[in-house]
């Protein structure tokens, strides 16, 4: 990964300051880098005006690239900011996600300036969560998948979630011969088949939430699209999660159904929800286990 210019990270944090208020950047802190040297994401901290601290994602891709990969990531930096126009204003208090300031694309470069939740009382990351922690993450979602029930994707993606076959053949093709890979385009119209859909986060990972006294927020909403809900709990889920916070699958299946139960409209026939999701978990388990073997054979 090449590393930021200090110079342009400089200019892009002036930018930045003027966008959420203030008149001067009194500090700098870079948070990390952006996958494959795509930016950076920063914390401010200003004067003169506007909020004392706010978080910058600034997206300035490398030159001369034109594949998939490039193309796919392009488009989740608008996604998000469409995400963060149109949907996130309609989500409940349960449901917290930062504040947006202000956003702009332009000379090559964009601009994504936020609350900084660390200062709101959320400032705990986790690469592991504990076993509250992890319930408080499937509240999250909950209630996420809730406030977008049958919800038409306008300006995100067609279908959610970064690992989802249609953008997936390369990996398909990597995949070694045998039934997981017989099963993929199974798998792919089963989920894009389901009767409840709504909008997914897309990237429900650990380290997308953030805890607090307050209790859990989520950040990284750059794959945010259609799909059946179960596909967010069952990543969330996977790779040992459960476990290393003690959760049996069916405790934790168990209290993100009755989260949804109690935030669904009236309308949605939660039962028939339950029913879909249980049977489609370990569907939405396999796909994501059809994506690793492509990924990383």
């Amino acid at each position: 990964m090449s590393a930021v210019n200090p110079d342009e990270l400089r200019l892009a944090a002036d930018r930045a300051a003027r966008i959420a208020g203030a008149t001067k950047v009194a500090g700098v802190e870079l948070v990390q880098q952006l996958w494959s040297g795509y930016g950076a994401i920063m914390r401010l901290t200003l004067s003169g005006g506007g909020p004392p601290t706010c978080v910058v994602k600034w997206i300035r891709p490398p030159m001369g690239r034109d594949d998939a990969s490039h193309r796919r990531k392009l488009r989740s930096y608008e996604v998000e900011r469409a995400f963060y126009a149109r949907f996130a204003p309609q989500l409940p208090p349960a449901c917290r996600v930062p504040a947006i300031f202000g956003a702009t694309e332009g000379d090559g470069e964009q601009l994504l300036v936020m609350e900084d939740l660390s200062a709101a009382g959320y400032g705990l990351r986790r690469r592991r969560c504990d076993r509250r922690e992890l319930l408080a993450c499937l509240d999250w979602l909950a209630s996420f998948h809730a406030a977008f029930m049958s919800v038409e994707p306008e300006g995100l993606w067609p279908v959610g979630t970064y690992w989802h076959l249609d953008t997936r053949a390369e990996e398909l093709a990597r995949m070694a011969e045998g039934p997981l890979k017989r099963e993929a385009r199974g798998l792919d119209l089963e989920l894009k088949g389901a009767r409840h859909q709504t909008l997914v986060h897309g990237d429900a990972k650990e380290a997308n939430f953030c805890f607090g006294a307050r209790g859990v927020a989520a950040i990284d909403f750059q794959y945010v699209g259609r799909g059946p809900g179960v596909r967010d709990v069952a990543y969330l889920l996977g790779g040992g999660s459960a476990e290393a916070a003690g959760v049996s699958v069916g405790e934790a299946l168990a209290r993100y159904l009755g989260s949804l139960a109690e935030r669904l409209a009236p309308s949605v026939d939660h039962d028939a929800v339950a029913v879909e999701t249980r049977a489609l978990f370990p569907v939405a388990e396999r796909d994501f286990q059809r994506f690793l073997a492509g990924w990383s054979p």
